[in-house]
């Protein structure tokens, strides 16, 4: 039977600071037939990441989503009709048209992939954006050798917790903060990574100084913030920061946390460093074949957090900034 009506979530308005359930309304779409050059594609896994709460609250940003729209991001789906000889029906497609349950393309934004063995929606982890985060940032931009001492924020994460995986392949002592026991225990019996639960610390510099007296050489930033101060405040001489994500804000007024010791980088002579995959895509390949081989060797694993149905979408969302996943969280859609 063919397909013509598809759920979308769609932005109903913009937040001020922390989204909300009434941010978001569930509509139902036609979906006209493919034409010749076009592909209907239907969702089987959607990605919600932290990133996406900017682009939703900053009207002016080049990015932003749109009022009445899907909020667009990385989502893994099958071909179940096909108007293009590159493409058949089972074919499967990664794209950033989340959010939705069925749509049309051109083929241009779709890339076809093998799943060979893995799960599906590992393409959207450790075998995606987010794994391919964590090998540029950690190996590519910080260089770890071997017996350095790496500190990672949200290290229970999608990203944090291959960045954590990646340095002890280096041979690197890493530590990581979680938002919960939880998660500070599945860290530790998850590759013997040293881990604090930040929320019951009487302070991250505090825990930091108490497990790393002599220091870290590389902080792997997720979440800026208090974490940030207190990591520059524990580095060495010449350490590094690997800024990947500051979603911290303060309480008040949904600010960014202002940093009160900056300064230290120029007295330790750190090297900060922001990066982006989108501009490393060039690398993806070798990530690729340098995960799967990983994967394989078992010197990699990864977990994922799975809410059913894509109504609940907005739900899993708003649940990574209540700290409710266990590595990368995905919307399975039914």
């Amino acid at each position: 039977m063919p397909h013509t009506v598809s759920r979308e979530i769609h932005l109903k308005s913009r937040p001020r600071f922390l989204p909300s359930r009434e941010d978001f309304e569930i509509v139902e779409v036609p979906v006209p037939r493919p034409e010749n050059g076009q592909v209907l594609v239907r969702n089987l896994f959607l990605s919600v990441d932290p990133y996406m709460r900017g682009q939703m609250v900053e009207q002016a940003r080049a990015n932003s989503f749109a009022l009445g729209k899907p909020m667009d991001g990385a989502c893994v789906g099958t071909v179940v009709e096909s108007k293009r000889p590159d493409l058949k029906a089972g074919d499967y497609v990664l794209a950033e048209k989340s959010w939705r349950e069925l749509y049309l393309s051109d083929g241009s934004e779709l890339k076809k992939f093998e799943p060979d063995g893995l799960p599906v929606q590992t393409w959207l982890g450790v075998m995606g954006i987010s794994g391919f985060t964590a090998y540029l940032g950690m190996l590519e931009v910080g260089k770890p050798h071997s017996r350095e001492t790496v500190f990672v924020s949200a290290a229970a994460g999608a990203v944090g917790n291959t960045a954590c995986q990646l340095a002890k392949l280096k041979g690197c002592r890493v530590i990581g903060s979680a938002g919960s026991d939880e998660k500070v225990e599945w860290l530790r019996t998850h590759g013997g990574i040293e881990a604090f639960n930040y929320k019951k610390v009487e302070s991250i510099e505090g825990a930091l100084k108490h497990l790393c007296p002599g220091g870290i050489d590389i902080y792997f930033d997720n979440v800026g913030g208090p974490h940030l101060e207190a990591a520059l405040e524990s580095l060495k001489t010449f350490g590094r920061v690997l800024l990947c994500g500051m979603i911290s804000k303060t309480e008040a007024d949904g600010r960014p946390f202002p940093l009160t010791n900056l300064n230290l980088a120029v007295r330790k002579r750190l090297t900060l460093t922001g990066f982006r995959a989108s501009d490393h895509l060039h690398l993806f390949e070798q990530f690729s074949s340098d995960m799967r081989r990983w994967i394989e060797e078992g010197k990699i694993a990864w977990t994922e957090t799975i809410v059913d149905g894509l109504e609940n979408a907005p739900d899993a969302f708003l649940g990574l900034f209540r700290g409710e996943n266990l590595g990368k969280m995905l919307v399975r859609v039914e």
